[in-house]
């Protein structure tokens, strides 16, 4: 953020079997019907990542005279805060911490570090420090390393090399200081080596994160002048062998409410394209590197209950995916314009809490100092939702409207967030479970609704029906009526894939086992298979498919363990196909690019008249225009026509211009007269 109120393996497998039918609630939700219910699904088999230490996490400033106070930092662990950053966005490229300054910015008094680490300490989070790379030195870095944990003995862990330092003017937009002469991400590269190696010298058991651009996002794609590749790519190909993680901020903005609350569908391919380019750049090292996010809000309703909603939906599909912490920015921030969102006055403030200021003609003033906005009571819900040790299982839902998220306890217990994105119409929601069986009796429920000022909390409703108030965010807790896991989880599988088949293995869990096999579609874990074997041979599976598998172990009295870590694949396209397509995005400008593809006939006659067609892999992409072909789009699907001969072994180039407003992710598959095309 840029300053207060800115927006700124493998043996092969004994037996082999088919992919079953499709799981319930596949495919793209709809708007349930008025009275409808609401199918939810919740299956326990579907694992997805564990919550850690330091997942809740929201932004401190040293601009804003309330950091570290005790009100402030009780608020703040009454919601479950597990970490805090600091010094505040891009106020940390400016910022000295020897001497507190922050020349051509304001710092309000009492907000230095160590007033910082005593409020982090009453509040129970960890530090996330923001190193300033944009007029500071890896020198100054490594002394405050030295300060905070030999000096001082904080153990802080997690420093980042900068905040947003893509925005230093590289790519035509400026607002993070950066006074060096080469504003390259080859530059900042290079720097972050620097900087590692010298903080990690003072306390070698610090983790470093260097910033990047989230997938979909500006600059992401773009290629400056003089670089050989995008921000991201030169980042971590430079210095991918010296971070632990990387540091991404995500606003994704929505001219209205609604649009806003439709931008987490984004998160499970932002995340999937982020890691892509770790392991595809950052070299050896690309396994051990984390994703922090620490920066996010919304554009529309950010004191209200739009926010409130945001909040809980992107937290928990952040976290589910293994972003390591998720950040609110800001705790305050400041009055804005002042609107009327949903019936509730919205003051444009990014903050978690009032901060109590007027406008210039005191016409409109907020509420006194500290009063929690909706998303405060959004992150306390999330506080009870989303503990460490937890682990995230799949939910899935029929309605657009209504997003669910389901961790699951130690103990065995089942948390299910609820949040309904209608701002007028209540839903009933039919909760289906599967892998799981809730003990008899009524479900405890925490609601935060529009408008309120605080949290609820009732014994309400049934373990497989429950309704949800209009705009309102519902955490459901179910106890087991079985015993918590007590067979060992077998670890993350891999898998080695062909066009169409996909052998998974895993290292054994332990003697005397049989292992299931589960594919998650929306929530619901579909069953691929058993073996009393390590591996399973998977068919009938759709070329360059994405797949989703867990593992779960079953003993010889049927009791299971919980499900693997889970493994993401692609099938490939078939080798030795009649043809073969490569695409390549050549230019690209952040919402949109231009798209190359060679299309070759393999086969040893003339093709006379042919079409082409490929499905965008997402709802946010479209078709702009296209050349040397017929060009037409229907809904996802895009086809290409030509009548003129491609001759055998011959190679035609087409193009076309594609609009996206998400993560871009490219299509694999291409078919040419109803055959699938080797993809190079």
């Amino acid at each position: 953020m840029a300053a207060p109120n800115t927006a700124a393996p493998n043996a092969p497998a004994p037996n082999a079997t088919a992919l079953n039918a499709a799981a319930p609630n596949a495919g793209t939700p709809k708007v349930a019907a008025p009275g409808e219910a609401v199918r939810v699904d919740v299956d326990v088999r579907a694992g997805l990542a564990s919550v850690g230490v330091g997942a809740l996490g929201v932004n401190h400033a040293i601009w804003d005279s309330q950091l570290g106070t005790p009100a402030v930092a009780d608020l703040l662990k009454d919601a479950g805060v597990q970490m805090l950053r600091y010094p505040g966005g891009s106020y940390a490229d400016i910022y000295h911490w020897r001497d507190h300054t922050a020349p051509g910015g304001y710092v309000a008094p009492d907000t230095d570090f160590d007033t910082f680490m005593a409020g982090a300490r009453r509040t129970g989070a960890e530090p996330m420090i923001i190193a300033n790379y944009g007029t500071g030195t890896a020198q100054e870095a490594a002394d405050w390393v030295r300060y905070a944990n030999v000096t001082k003995g904080y153990g802080a862990k997690f420093w980042t090399i900068g905040n947003e330092n893509y925005g230093n003017g590289h790519y035509g937009s400026e607002w993070e200081a950066d006074d060096h002469a080469d504003k390259s991400p080859k530059e900042y590269a290079a720097n972050v080596v620097a900087y590692a190696q010298a903080m990690k010298a003072v306390d070698p058991s610090i983790k470093v994160g260097a910033v990047l651009t989230m997938p979909g996002n500006w600059p992401d794609a773009i290629v400056g002048a003089g670089d050989e590749g995008s921000w991201n790519q030169e980042v971590l190909t430079r210095a991918g062998s010296v971070i632990d993680f990387v540091d991404v901020h995500w606003y994704p903005g929505g001219s209205s409410a609604a649009e806003t609350l439709t931008k987490p569908a984004h998160i499970t391919d932002a995340v999937r394209l982020l890691r892509q380019q770790i392991s595809r750049y950052a070299g050896t090292n690309a396994d051990g590197i984390g994703i922090s996010m620490t920066e996010t809000n919304v554009d529309v309703g950010r004191n209200t209950q739009p926010g409130a909603l945001f909040l809980a939906d992107v937290y928990s599909g952040l976290l589910a995916q293994g972003v390591f912490t998720v950040h609110w920015w800001n705790v305050h921030n400041g009055l804005g314009t002042v609107s009327t969102v949903a019936g509730q006055t919205d003051y444009n403030d990014f903050g978690l809490l009032s901060s109590g200021n007027c406008n210039a003609d005191n016409s409109v003033c907020q509420p006194p100092m500290n009063t929690p906005f909706a998303p405060y009571y959004a992150l306390k819900l999330m506080g009870a939702f989303a503990k460490p040790g937890d682990r995230f299982v799949g939910a899935g839902t029929g309605d657009a409207l209504v997003s669910s998220h389901a961790v699951r306890r130690p103990n065995g217990d089942l948390a299910v967030l609820l949040i309904n994105k209608d701002p007028d119409n209540a839903r009933t929601v039919a909760l289906n479970y599967h892998g799981f069986t809730p003990a008899a009796g009524a479900p405890t429920v925490v609601t935060y609704t529009n408008g309120a000022d605080g949290l609820t909390t009732a014994t309400s409703g049934t373990a497989a029906a429950q309704t949800l108030p209009p705009y309102a965010i519902s955490l459901v807790t179910l106890h087991s009526a079985n015993p918590a896991p007590a067979v060992k989880t077998p670890a993350r599988p891999t898998a080695t894939t062909t066009d169409r088949t996909a052998t998974i293995s895993w290292p054994s869990a332990g003697p005397g086992l049989k292992y299931e096999v589960f594919r998650q579609n929306n929530g619901v874990a579909e069953q691929l298979g058993e073996t009393t074997s390590t591996s399973l041979t998977v068919r009938n599976l759709e070329p360059g498919k994405r797949y989703t598998v867990n593992v779960v172990a079953r003993d010889g009295s049927g009791r299971t363990s919980a499900a693997s870590p889970p493994l993401t694949f692609t099938t490939a396209t078939p080798a030795g196909a009649p043809c073969t397509v490569k695409l390549r995005d050549t230019n690209d400008w952040g919402n949109g690019y231009v798209g190359s593809i060679d299309i070759t006939n393999n086969t040893a006659g003339p093709v006379t008249g042919w079409t082409m067609t490929f499905a965008w892999p997402t709802t946010w992409q479209t078709l702009g225009s296209g050349w040397n072909a017929t060009w037409t789009a229907d809904g996802r699907t895009v086809r290409v026509t030509n009548d003129n001969a491609l001759a055998a072994g011959a190679t035609i180039n087409v193009g076309y211009v594609g609009n996206y407003s998400g993560p871009n992710v490219l299509p694999e598959v291409f078919t040419l007269n109803g055959n699938v095309c080797t993809s190079a």
